[in-house]
């Protein structure tokens, strides 16, 4: 029989749910601590009856007067100002000299400004934006981030790979600033033998896999000769390891400038927006979603394009469709996806959602262990409908005072939202210990879930 609580549960039933909870094979329970999850994926997910994954479609801007249009573009949240970097310049072919790479500032991510560095002279004049010049191989593809490394030297805060094939491979530069750099060794630090590089080759500091990741554009694929993406670690920014192959292509899918970078509210997840390449259909291109949680698989729970060319003809063609390197915030419930001189939207966390249709379904997480005292959510429901969320053991009994009955609907549309069961909204109890979710839904969406102080 289930007994219901208004108040605290009594010890005796918290002893008796507890001792319940720890039968769970702790080999089978997925720790979670305090990480945003996004449903971006299965990991989370034991079954799912009624409802499925749905991926969102980006919300196209209105073009801003003075947008920034370059290739292999770059963007990132720095504090309270978002740097661009792309390429700029004419050239005849790959690590061309007269490529540059040019730097742009934003105070909001919408409007940018172009500032006078007065590093280089070009055309007799020093009044130009450039970081990069001159060189023979590194203004192409000069790819940076912002190294989130703990105990990172000031000196080295940003750091970047650069370099084509034809030039050896891909060099290590750093700056304190960002905008003044230098190389770090003379030498490639990852060579071109059976590697092309010509493409926009990224790397960052992995917080969940404790290293730095690079991944690159190479040719093989268990399809035949495609272009594809590949992976490589290193501790230390210098020495990497052997390379390892992706592979996430689809037959004839040739995929471009992955932009694997961590998502910047889950760094765990790594965000991947791949150019798809179509040289069968008019060399003809559009950008895929997938992700990563580190190693050398990407997961693509969505095939279907997720940035399509769209109305306008001159986006039909080869190079019109590369993402810039980054998805990032700009607003409280917004982040920016950057397509050459184009920006797209999205609702915070709103790649992808648990989506429900008119008739109600349900979805339950394989066990999970976590840390906090509140269950956050970002979802949003239609006016007739709602999302219930009901707390249970590992073996699927539902733990007395957080069963379905007692978590009043959940209506309305909110990035952060505390959930609460007629015993309140205090899970601290549970921390640590094994439990599932079960969430009952119609017509609504379920982006991510967090459990918080």
């Amino acid at each position: 029989m289930r007994v219901r609580f208004t108040g605290i549960l009594s010890v005796a039933v918290l002893l008796a749910t507890f001792s319940r909870i720890t039968v769970a094979d702790d080999d089978a329970v997925i720790e979670i601590g305090s990480r945003r999850e996004l449903f971006v994926d299965h990991f989370l997910i034991e079954k799912l009856d009624g409802l499925w994954l749905k991926l969102h479609e980006p919300r196209l801007t209105p073009l801003e007067p003075d947008t920034p249009s370059g290739h292999y573009a770059t963007v990132l949240k720095d504090g309270d100002i978002y740097r661009r970097y792309d390429r700029g310049g004419v050239a005849d072919h790959d690590g061309d000299r007269r490529e540059t790479t040019r730097y742009w500032e934003s105070r909001d991510g919408i409007h940018w400004t172009k500032p006078d560095l007065g590093l280089y002279e070009l055309n007799g004049s020093r009044d130009n934006n450039v970081i990069q010049a001159n060189t023979r191989w590194f203004a192409h593809n000069f790819s940076l981030f912002l190294d989130r490394r703990p105990d990172v030297e000031k000196d080295q805060r940003f750091k970047a790979l650069a370099g084509v094939h034809k030039g050896g491979g891909l060099c290590v530069f750093v700056s304190g600033d960002g905008i003044r750099w230098r190389k770090l060794k003379e030498e490639p630090v990852i060579t071109s033998k059976d590697f092309a590089f010509d493409s926009q080759n990224v790397s960052f500091w992995s917080e969940s896999e404790g290293c730095y990741v690079c991944y690159f554009r190479t040719w093989k694929t268990p399809h035949g000769s495609l272009r594809t993406i590949s992976r490589t670690t290193s501790t230390d920014f210098l020495n990497w390891s052997p390379a390892v192959a992706m592979g996430p292509n689809l037959p004839g899918e040739h995929l471009y400038t992955s932009g694997t970078h961590p998502y910047f509210r889950a760094a765990h997840i790594y965000i991947a927006l791949p150019t798809r390449f179509l040289p069968d259909r008019g060399s003809s291109t559009d950008i895929l979603f997938m992700t990563s949680r580190g190693g050398d698989k990407y997961d693509r729970t969505f095939l279907e394009s997720f940035i399509r060319p769209g109305l306008d003809p001159n986006k039909w063609g080869n190079r019109s469709n590369y993402a810039a390197l980054n998805v990032v915030p700009t607003g409280p419930n917004e982040m920016s996806i950057y397509v050459r001189e184009r920006r797209y939207v999205l609702r915070t966390d709103g790649f992808a959602s648990v989506h429900a249709g008119h008739k109600a379904g349900e979805l339950l997480t394989k066990p999970i262990k976590f840390s906090g005292q509140k269950l956050e959510i970002n979802y949003s429901t239609s006016a007739a409908s709602d999302i219930r969320v009901e707390i249970q053991d590992p073996t699927g009994s539902p733990i007395p005072g957080y069963a379905l009955e007692d978590c009043p609907p959940v209506i309305g549309d909110k990035v952060h939202h505390v959930m609460t069961w007629k015993s309140g909204s205090d899970v601290s109890s549970f921390s640590g210990k094994p439990i599932r979710l079960r969430l009952v839904m119609r017509d609504a969406d379920l982006y991510s879930f967090r459990f918080v102080d």
